[in-house]
């Protein structure tokens, strides 16, 4: 009579459902199968257990086997069984115990049922304790005990040596994850590479574009370069306009508005190529920069033309006008000290005798007007007096009095003639009037008629050959007239004239130097530091401008 296996009953115990975070493998792991050799004795044939070679064979593709789906299915209703953290780790501690190798807790709870093992059975559980922190026993090690006649659950205390006949050595196939954590360390590592080489040639471009350049900049500003020596010096134009409010004093205070322009032509008239060529003339501009103890860069050829020597010129003279002050300054640099204090002052010099030359056209113009003016007015007057006196002599010299005589004589004769008619009257009233004395009186004043009218006919009638004395009179206050009208309008010249004159003193310009020119004692240029660290941020930004352009442009060709 065959019994009937009893069939083993599973006390689950039930709890509230642990987090996926306790679990004994995160999710998302790389999945590793380790095939572990099954014992017979403890094997149970299920249908999953049957279909595995099938289904590993028939897997093609993306497509999931049915024992993949199967496998889903149980871990899923494993889950709903709300197995605690303390339990999914004794069944993963028991799934390692008997050689399988579980994806996750739920899997070593699948995997230990499909063995027909009962991970929460109380003598699993016991004997798992029992075990816990001794080496677990493998098959061989289980037969080896056996021949040597321990038992297997014997504690072993000293260390044992393994066994020669077993493979010790690590496998040489990688899981998938291995194999992408060291493709992606040679991606790392082959980008690393890359950054290093590219950063390598941004270096070489920097050293071969940019610092190589700096370098033969500086080396030349601090070994080759000859020192210059630079001599400053000031000065300002003053007006001599006494508009202002401050008397004598107000006359000598600058003007920016009155001296500007003056200061202006100043400035041009230094740094202009006249300026050089008598600068060079008169100490000899171009044969001090012609020698041969001075670099190469800042030498002046001997056979240099005019234009190479303005040009050198007009490195080395500096001048600057401020408006706001009405102060030229001026910086002269040489190769000797005391030749640039001598330039200097020799531009000083013909910077006075060009603001000289300004205002003496200033003035000259100013009162050439009134000269002339005065020079018209005086021959005028010239003219008026000839005329006079050629009238004087060709009649009378004052023919006013000569009119002023007749006249008195015309009244006494006209007074007298007045008294012989009254007396001819009385003796004709008279009834025996006396006839000599009638006749008398009668001659008489027909000669007194005749004396009148011979007098008026002198005022009024023109003599013979010539013109009467009205006109000549008329003629000779017309001439007194005009010479009176010519000695106002000259009299008025001269005023003018001498306003003119007060005038033009009043535009004169004065040259004041407010900072005198003296010989330095150390060099001024070149400056070194400062003309590397410019010469090295124009490099870069050459090479800058040149990157982006090129860049830019090689981007536009590859799209």
């Amino acid at each position: 009579m065959t019994t009937k296996p009893k069939a083993r009953k599973f006390r689950i115990r039930r709890s509230t459902p642990a987090p996926q975070a306790r679990t004994g493998a995160p999710t998302g792991a790389p999945t590793q199968r380790a095939m572990a050799p099954e014992h017979p004795a403890t094997d149970v044939p299920t249908p999953d257990a049957q279909t595995d070679t099938a289904a590993s064979e028939s897997r093609r593709g993306q497509v999931s086997s049915a024992r993949e789906m199967g496998s889903a299915q149980t871990i899923d209703e494993i889950r709903k069984e709300g197995l605690t953290g303390r339990q999914l780790r004794m069944a993963r501690r028991m799934a390692q115990k008997h050689g399988l190798a579980p994806t996750s807790d739920f899997d070593a709870v699948r995997l230990l049922r499909v063995r027909g093992i009962d991970p929460f059975q109380r003598a699993n559980i016991l004997e798992l304790v029992a075990t816990d922190g001794r080496p677990q026993a493998t098959p061989e090690d289980t037969s080896d005990a056996a021949a040597g006649g321990a038992a297997p659950n014997q504690r072993v205390q000293l260390p044992q040596t393994m066994p020669m006949a077993r493979q010790t050595l690590p496998s040489t196939d990688l899981s998938p994850a291995d194999r992408r954590a060291e493709e992606i360390m040679a991606i790392q590592r082959d980008i690393g590479r890359r950054r290093r080489r590219k950063l390598m040639l941004l270096m070489s471009r920097l050293m071969a574009f940019v610092m190589l350049p700096t370098i033969v900049v500086g080396y030349y500003f601090y070994a080759i370069a000859t020192p210059m020596y630079s001599t400053k010096s000031a000065f300002l134009i003053l007006s001599a306009d006494g508009g202002g409010s401050g008397g004598g004093l107000g006359g000598l205070l600058p003007s920016q508005f009155a001296t500007g322009q003056d200061a202006i032509a100043t400035q041009e008239y230094l740094q202009s190529k006249d300026a050089m060529l008598r600068l060079d003339g008169d100490v000899g501009f171009r044969s001090h920069f012609s020698q041969p103890w001075i670099d190469p860069l800042q030498r002046l050829e001997a056979d240099a033309s005019n234009e190479d020597a303005y040009g050198l010129y007009k490195k080395y003279v500096k001048l600057g006008y401020d408006p706001t002050e009405g102060v030229i300054r001026m910086e002269v640099s040489t190769a000797d000290p005391a030749v640039s204090a001598e330039f200097s002052e020799h531009l000083i010099t013909y910077a006075e005798e060009r603001v000289d030359e300004l205002s003496q056209e200033k003035r000259q113009d100013a009162v050439k007007t009134a000269i002339e003016s005065l020079e018209q007015a005086k021959a005028d007057r010239r003219a008026a007096q000839q005329m006079l006196v050629s009238l004087q002599e060709g009649s009378i010299l004052d023919p006013e009095g000569e009119i002023a005589g007749i006249r008195s004589l015309i009244g006494t004769v006209e007074l007298q003639m007045q008294e012989k008619q009254l007396a001819l009257s009385v003796q004709l009233n008279n009834a025996r009037p006396n006839r000599a004395k009638v006749a008398a009186l009668e001659s008489e004043i027909q000669i007194l008629q005749d004396e009148l009218t011979r007098q008026k006919a002198r005022l009024t009638e023109a003599a013979e050959g010539g013109s009467s004395l009205a006109s000549k009179t008329a003629a000779i206050q017309m001439a007194q007239a005009d010479l009176a009208t010519s000695d106002l309008v000259l009299q008025s010249a001269l005023e003018a004239k001498r306003q003119s004159e007060v005038e033009a003193n009043k535009q004169v310009r004065y040259l004041t130097v407010s900072v005198r020119p003296l010989a330095s004692q150390d060099a001024s240029y070149p400056r070194s530091f400062e003309n590397t660290i410019l010469a090295f941020l124009i490099f870069s930004g050459i090479y800058l401008m040149i990157s982006l352009t090129a860049s830019v442009l090689r981007e536009q060709v590859s799209s």
